[in-house]
């Protein structure tokens, strides 16, 4: 009998179906592994609500995902230290490694670049909530049998955060502010204070996600629902030397420019809605603020999992529910529910 693999497939908005095909034979030069855990990230609800994320619209069925872990259970390639077994971190970005970009150290901004689960290239690059998936051997970081395939799953978005970090330049010692208390809000808070930011306020305008970064560690939160008042108060009394915007809101990214010192540094994490925004572009020139962008990660990944896996940061606490792959468009209602949940992971089973 053929085994078959299920996959969460996306058709178009709204319409997620889980997809039941055969499983092909393995491609020379890849791995396949068997489905552990994977997260739900907020480009992927972008996905399922809209049908695209920013620029990138789904154009033919995409089977989502790209936080994601699980079991090595073929080998179809010089491997390295892999084995059959093996339980991996999975990095759902493929570098060429030869154009400019990689040459040049920054293969987040690879021309060539394969990343699991986008429609930033058509045919569409296919994720990893799926029972089985390929990756090449140098996508696949071991972790030890002691770290939760959850918690594994949740090293793609603390590599964006780690360089999100990276991007912001010296941050030691320096006062940062926050808007969005997502996920990846939540794990830029750890983040910065892994490498050592002395203050971090977070902003949101919801309660429930404001409530989780008080516990993680937050100094300020700051709750916008009603109007930015107590955000100009504590700007001024604080002078923010770096702000991060990763709410993907314009009104989050002119947040951050209004609020950030004069002379500071934004950073853009968030994926803001396609076509033209406005922005207070005049601050930026009158303030001489620093805006960068940060886009993915690069080398951060393998450090995300080496963080996780030596338990230097705890990721499972953001996680506010788990929902078999094969109910994988409950986990997404409930994933975009923000009263109830932070961060939805799938699981096996």
């Amino acid at each position: 009998m053929t085994e078959t693999c299920l996959a969460a497939t996306l058709f178009g908005a709204e319409d997620l179906r889980l997809v039941e095909a055969p499983i092909g034979p393995l491609t020379p030069g890849m791995v396949r592994v068997r489905f552990g855990a994977g997260g739900i990230c907020g480009s992927d609800m972008h996905y399922y609500r809209h049908g695209r994320t920013g620029e990138f619209v789904v154009n033919s069925p995409l089977i989502l995902g790209h936080e994601i872990a699980g079991e090595i259970v073929d080998i179809a390639a010089d491997s390295g230290d892999l084995q059959i077994g093996d339980r991996v971190a999975v990095n759902p970005s493929r570098w060429c490694g030869y154009c400019d970009r990689c040459q040049e150290g920054r293969p987040n901004l690879c021309e060539n670049i394969y990343f699991m689960g986008s429609t930033s290239k058509t045919p569409h690059m296919q994720g990893g909530f799926a029972t089985y998936f390929d990756a090449i051997p140098a996508q696949c970081i071991k972790v030890s049998d002691s770290t939760p395939m959850a918690a594994a799953a949740l090293a793609e978005p603390l590599a964006v955060c780690l360089h999100a970090i990276s991007r912001a330049g010296q941050v030691e010692g320096r006062k940062a502010i926050v808007f969005g208390a997502g996920p990846i809000g939540l794990l830029t808070l750890l983040a910065a204070r892994l490498a050592g930011v002395s203050e971090v306020a977070m902003v949101d305008v919801a309660a429930a996600p404001l409530a989780f970064a008080q516990r993680l560690g937050a100094d300020h939160t700051v709750d916008i629902s009603g109007g930015e008042d107590a955000l100009k108060e504590l700007a001024a009394a604080k002078s923010f030397d770096l702000a991060f915007e990763v709410s993907g809101t314009a009104s989050g990214l002119a947040s951050a420019i209004s609020n950030v010192r004069r002379g500071g540094t934004v950073v853009q994490v968030g994926n803001l809605p396609g076509g033209q925004i406005p922005i207070p572009a005049n601050a930026v020139m009158a303030k001489e603020v620093d805006l960068k962008g940060s886009f993915r990660f690069g080398e951060e990944f393998e450090q995300a999992v080496r963080l996780i896996d030596n338990r230097m940061i705890d990721v499972l606490p953001i996680v506010t529910s788990e929902c078999p792959l094969s109910e994988a468009t409950e986990g997404f209602r409930a994933a975009l529910d923000r009263s109830q949940s932070v961060k939805v992971v799938l699981t096996a089973s």
